[in-house]
């Protein structure tokens, strides 16, 4: 049987410098995550309408397809793991998160803003109005959770480990609430879904 540290990792691992750093933002995806942001606000700029509605629905279905999976495939699994397995995990799960949530949040919104725009979805006359300001409220509490406490958490995680002696019951404790945050608007994603085929067959 391996014999583990306090923090729950090998002491191998436990041991100062033994560990490679973890890099919190992974900079080999920043010019990829540039090239989307920026081909967003040229979209947005010239009303193109084919780019805005790919770049709605891509961004939807990646953000609602991580979600749910996170939530409720990755979740149960992490939550079965050994302490050393899930800093394992961790180590290279969380970084790749750092950039992909955000960008599919600020993809999906912008775009979808836009869209609506063009549809004239947004004046109080048309017939979609009511759907369009639920789906406002339903995506503004996801992208807050998103936001506000998936993304610090997964962040807080990195950070931890980062340290000399991580501490695994912290790790533990911020990656349930990763996970939590990820099976909240997963379940969220659900109801835009809903809101979303909803709209397009008015």
């Amino acid at each position: 049987m391996a014999v583990m540290t306090a923090e729950g990792l090998p002491p191998a691992q436990a041991a100062a410098g033994s560990r490679p750093h973890i890099q919190v933002v992974p900079l080999k995806g920043l010019p990829i995550v540039g090239a989307i942001l920026a081909f967003l606000v040229v979209a947005i700029a010239a009303n193109w309408q084919w780019a805005l509605m790919f770049y709605h629905v891509a961004g939807g279905g990646l953000w609602t397809g991580i979600d749910l999976f996170v939530g409720f495939v990755v979740g149960p699994i992490l939550g079965r793991l050994s302490i050393p397995a899930r800093a394992e995990f961790s180590s290279k799960f969380m970084p790749m998160m750092v950039l992909i949530m955000p960008t599919l949040v600020v993809m999906t919104l912008a775009s979808g803003f836009q869209v609506a725009f063009g549809l004239g979805n947004l004046d109080p006359s048309s017939i979609n109005h009511g759907w369009l300001v639920a789906s406002f409220i339903v995506v503004g509490v996801m992208a807050t959770v998103a936001l506000g406490f998936l993304e610090p958490a997964n962040v807080a995680v990195l950070f931890e480990m980062n340290k000399p002696r991580p501490d695994g019951e912290v790790i533990g404790r911020l990656m349930r609430r990763f996970i939590y945050s990820a099976g909240i608007t997963g379940v969220m994603q659900v109801a835009t879904l809903l809101i979303m085929t909803r709209l397009t067959t008015q």
